[in-house]
């Protein structure tokens, strides 16, 4: 006898597609909630129970979150440890292992950063005095940039470029006890890259910059004022990070002033340099007080005093960028000659997985 047509219900269509599709019936349950959606035709019944995988997620995992607050106050209660945290996996706790990676008891480091470049400047025998200059063809945007530079960097100076060859430029700062050179490089009228050299035997880093957003187009942004501004540098933790640190440290007097509450941070995050300038704020704001508190401080003497309390808020004061690190060379710049420290391929990028600072 020949199988007739027979009327289908929703779990009746989705039992005769998983056998369509070579599963048999003992795993028709199981498949049916891994694969449920895609294998009804139908558009109504498919969303309806998209929506309803939705809402049973939901409960679930309102169900989870309600447990583990109910074994936490448990714990409190009993005076027991409380149950594990789970962390999230993401791309920075599941980097791939690098050797490279700097420890605390690295005694070969410390040894090492009393005899780098940047020591003086560091233990603050010789004052940070930047020249800040451009490329040959300067755009609109350049200067602009360059001028918020110049208030972010204490004891900065601009120098027009002109037709001077960067080497000119070099030995004239050498003579004049800079002791780091940025050069800010222009294409099609937009900022793109910086070059930073400490003075007067490098080294030289030579970053990509992108996602420029200036002062004036960051929304309540702030004015910084002439307060030297306390440097925070975060997750540089390889050897070649904590060589960029250690050069970008050196920009910036060691003896900040906290009264100015200027704060200049750098930000590694996956091989980005996220740069931001910020202040903070104090404000004293009235608290809000209970009813019921209220009722039971009716005796004391201070029940018609406002309360008040104290409000710490940040405040941007720009400019906002990103940097790359592309190459880091020994000794300044030298386009023909020069040796290589470090030097970002596009092979390396073949693990999202894999960072360098």
């Amino acid at each position: 006898m020949g199988t007739g047509k027979r009327k289908k219900s929703d779990d009746g269509e989705v039992e005769a597609a998983v056998e369509r599709r070579g599963g048999g019936r003992e795993g028709v349950k199981e498949k049916k909630q891994r694969a449920l959606p895609s294998m009804i035709k139908n558009k109504e019944k498919r969303s309806a129970v998209h929506a309803k995988l939705k809402r049973d997620k939901r409960i679930e995992k309102r169900k989870k979150a309600k447990a583990q607050e109910a074994a936490l106050q448990r714990a409190l209660e009993l005076g027991e440890e409380p149950p594990p945290k789970k962390v999230p996996r993401t791309i920075e706790n599941t980097r791939e292992p690098d050797e490279t990676v700097c420890k605390p008891d690295d005694e070969e480091l410390f040894a090492g950063n009393d005899a780098d470049e940047f020591s003086e400047v560091l233990k603050q025998d010789v004052t940070p005095k930047i020249l800040v200059t451009t490329c040959r063809f300067n755009s609109t945007r350049g200067p602009a940039f360059i001028e918020e530079l110049l208030s972010v960097i204490p004891n900065a100076h601009y120098y027009k470029r002109g037709t001077y060859e960067l080497k000119k430029i070099i030995e004239y700062a050498k003579n004049k006890d800079f002791t780091s050179i940025i050069v800010v490089h222009t294409n099609r009228r937009e900022p793109d890259a910086l070059l930073i050299m400490n003075l007067p035997d490098g080294p030289t880093a030579h970053f990509k910059l992108s996602n420029l957003v200036l002062r004036k187009d960051i929304k309540n942004h702030g004015r910084p004022t002439s307060h030297k501004p306390e440097l925070v540098l975060n997750n540089f933790t390889t050897r070649l990070g904590h060589r960029i640190g250690r050069m970008i440290q050196s920009l910036f007097p060691q003896d900040p002033n906290f009264r100015g509450r200027r704060v200049v941070t750098f930000h590694n995050q996956r091989d980005f340099i996220f740069f931001r300038h910020h202040r903070y704020i104090f404000e004293t704001k009235e608290k809000k007080v209970d009813p019921k508190d209220k009722a039971a401080n009716k005796g004391a003497k201070e029940k018609n005093a406002p309360q008040q309390k104290v409000i710490a808020r940040l405040q941007e004061c720009g400019p906002r960028f990103t940097l790359k690190l592309i190459t880091l060379q020994h000794g300044t710049f030298d386009t023909k000659g020069g040796e290589y420290e470090w030097v970002h391929k596009p092979e390396m990028d073949t693990s999202r997985r894999r960072f360098f600072l």
